[in-house]
């Protein structure tokens, strides 16, 4: 693989090759300042046909790098899928669609489709017989959409990755690798993963060309600079005690609560809301429109807390997030890059902190030598 020194500082979209009519539907969702993996990686797009890997946090701007370039390269008068986009959740992939369609306010229209799966397919298919220029899509949904002849691939020139690690832990690799397989002649291979674990490195050995571009942003561990992180130590029955005080503190700050477990996710939300606290919560066990429902309630602030475990918090973009709370600590580290990555987004500043007992101390420093960060405890 090529691996990337980081340029020189760009301030503006126009010197990384992008057009007027899509600066302006930037300028209009206010963004005007290229961050570092769009600063690395849009030129590189832009210019040629190739495979690339990008290793970057969530927040930091992955839906404009691959979005923009793989924007450009779509044909709006060929009215069969170009692109794939895959994603582990149905949350993302929806996220990613709408980000998408922002993007092209002002060029020739080019549309793109979510499908994921828990919708009905047969309402998927429906919509897929309109001219769709771009799918995104979850993994094991889109094998299903090719297998009934739903969905045409034989145009795709282009599959991205996002949030592969993610795609992996959801048990998803043996649909990646079917899919890549089918697409394995495609000119365009890009990859986005905030980690590398064994299995990534397995799917980039096998299906991503050798001499891929390689760019990692953020440092070794990619884990946002811009966050504080903190804990505070207690024991186990009194948490809900000290969460409910840190929340009356925060005034009309917002944020997210992640709990390990769905039944701990369903207990706190109930004793929150018992408590007069503007809550909700997402977990597995609730149907699509459950969670779209607490999904609309937050990002309308309607709720100024959302209890959430992590699969089901997977994709979520919410502006001005002001703290994350760790009720359980996550089973995995990477679970923490991506639980703390949903706030201090856009280069804002955010808190992401863990309440922990005596006992937890051991897997708060795994987490500080695994991902070069440091905790200060509070209280």
């Amino acid at each position: 693989m090529q691996p990337i020194k980081k340029n020189s500082i760009v301030k503006d979209f126009a010197s990384l090759g992008i057009k007027d009519s899509f600066i302006k539907g930037l300028d209009e969702l206010g963004i005007k300042v290229p961050t570092e993996i769009q600063e690395q990686v849009i030129p590189i797009l832009l210019k040629e046909n190739t495979d690339l890997v990008g290793q970057a946090q969530t927040g930091t701007g992955k839906t404009a790098a691959y979005g923009l370039p793989l924007l450009a390269k779509v044909d709006p008068s060929i009215h069969l899928p170009q692109v794939l986009v895959l994603c582990p959740t149905r949350e993302l992939s929806k996220q990613v669609a709408k980000q998408l369609f922002k993007f092209t306010k002002y060029t020739d229209k080019i549309f793109a489709e979510a499908v994921y799966g828990g919708e009905k397919i047969d309402k998927q298919i429906i919509a897929l017989r309109r001219p769709t220029h771009i799918v995104v899509a979850t993994p094991g949904r889109l094998i299903d959409l090719v297998k009934r002849k739903a969905v045409d691939i034989r145009q795709v020139h282009t599959v991205v990755m996002d949030e592969a690690d993610e795609m992996l832990s959801m048990g998803f690799k043996k649909e990646l690798d079917e899919i890549l397989t089918m697409l394995s002649s495609v000119e365009n291979k890009w990859l986005f993963s905030a980690t590398l674990p064994q299995g990534i490195k397995q799917i980039i050995n096998t299906h991503i060309r050798d001499g891929a571009y390689r760019i990692q942003v953020s440092g070794k561990n990619v884990v946002n600079q811009n966050i504080k992180h903190q804990y505070i130590q207690c024991e186990k029955t009194d948490k809900h005690l000290v969460l409910f005080q840190l929340l009356r503190n925060q005034k009309d700050k917002r944020g997210i609560i992640f709990c390990k477990t769905k039944a701990v996710t369903r207990t706190l939300t109930k004793q929150l809301i018992a408590k007069n606290f503007a809550a909700d919560c997402i977990h597995g066990d609730l149907l699509q429109k459950e969670r779209n429902k607490a999904m609309r309630a937050f990002k309308n602030e309607k709720v100024q807390f959302l209890v959430a475990t992590d699969l089901a918090a997977r994709g979520i973009d919410v502006q001005d997030l002001a703290f994350i709370y760790h009720y359980q600590l996550p089973d995995q580290v990477d679970y923490y890059t991506h639980r703390s990555g949903r706030t201090a987004r856009a280069g804002k500043e955010g808190v992401s902190l863990c309440l922990i007992t005596k006992n937890e101390m051991r897997e708060l420093k795994k987490l500080e030598n695994s991902l070069n960060i440091k905790f200060k405890q509070q209280w």
